[in-house]
């Protein structure tokens, strides 16, 4: 465990703050636990202090700002975006300035913006309301898929499950590796995702209904270096060609030709951001038939060419070793 200091943690509440930012809490809680000493002094935080009713109705108790100064200050997030009262604004200004580093769980990153603290700054929020956020602030960039984005003392992170990774990555910052892989261990995750996974899912988008379909696209997901016709889906959902088209469709609302091309983008976009194969091997081994097919591809997605996804990541993953 690499060596830190106790520092003060504050999280941030106001009316209407989602509970689902406070699952964060206890990753910090866990770090405390796992060395000789206690890392984090955590506090509760709200403008004036006192309960504050989250949008599920639970009341948190919380102190008032009184120019503590904090190591780290994350903003928790709500259901909708909420305009911020120009008293919560003016106190994260003024605690901003002395503050490490200043985090924000999904439309937490409004508050930041509204505080003049995105300005300049690459950011993320819930997908739902980043072009939200992009319009409102156009000083900032938004990145409307990311997992969770590091620029500078700024972190934001999308919303609900994603405040658990924004807050494991800021204690990897502090403490290593190694350490945050034995809290993910301790809250029975799976694996902590990296900022540049994206905030969707293929196969969870497509929301197949019956098991037939689902089997094909499990298939589809296994296979992705082969080429994939309708006639191998059909066989894979034991059902003739044209029952399988007509049932995929009504299902999904996507042709399998087009839901094949998404799942080969999701599968080459993880391979670019997490391996150094060179273009032609992640499109041969996601089955694209070229780098220009792959590209397209790309293009259509996400508006921007595998090699420009790539060095986002890498310039990501630069930022939060520097961090």
């Amino acid at each position: 465990m690499g060596h830190l200091g106790m520092q003060r943690v504050g999280f941030v509440s106001y009316p209407g703050v989602s509970i689902m930012g406070l699952a964060a809490i206890p990753a910090f809680e866990l770090a405390n636990l796992m060395g000789d000493h206690a890392c984090y002094d955590l506090h509760f935080l709200s403008e004036h202090g006192g309960p504050i009713r989250t949008s599920a109705g639970m009341t948190v108790a919380t102190e008032a700002f009184d120019g503590t100064v904090f190591d780290t200050l994350i903003i928790g997030g709500g259901t909708f975006v909420h305009p911020s009262t120009s008293g919560l604004v003016a106190l994260l200004q003024q605690a901003s300035r002395h503050a490490r580093r200043v985090a924000a769980i999904c439309t937490g990153a409004f508050v930041l913006g509204e505080a003049g603290l995105l300005d300049g700054r690459r950011v993320t929020t819930h997908w739902m309301h980043a072009r939200e956020l992009q319009t409102q602030f156009p000083k900032c960039t938004a990145e409307m898929d990311r997992i969770f984005v590091n620029d500078g003392p700024i972190w934001t992170s999308a919303g609900m499950s994603a405040g658990i990774d924004l807050a494991l990555a800021l204690i990897e910052a502090d403490l290593g590796q190694e350490v945050v892989q034995a809290i993910a261990r301790k809250l029975v995750l799976y694996h902590r995702r990296a900022g540049g996974q994206s905030q969707f899912s293929t196969l969870l988008d497509l929301e197949a209904k019956s098991d037939r379909v689902q089997s094909a696209l499990t298939y589809a997901k296994q296979n992705l270096h082969r080429p994939l016709t309708v006639d191998d889906l059909a066989e894979a959902a034991c059902l003739s060609p044209r029952q399988f088209s007509r049932v995929f469709h009504a299902e999904t609302g996507q042709s399998p030709a087009k839901a094949i091309e998404n799942l080969r983008v999701e599968a080459a976009r993880l391979m670019m951001e997490r391996s150094r194969h060179p273009i032609d091997v992640v499109a041969d081994q996601t089955g694209f038939a070229d780098r220009n097919r792959m590209r397209r591809a790309f293009l259509r997605a996400f508006g921007q060419p595998p090699q420009v996804i790539r060095r986002n990541a890498r310039d990501a993953l630069s930022t939060a070793v520097e961090a």
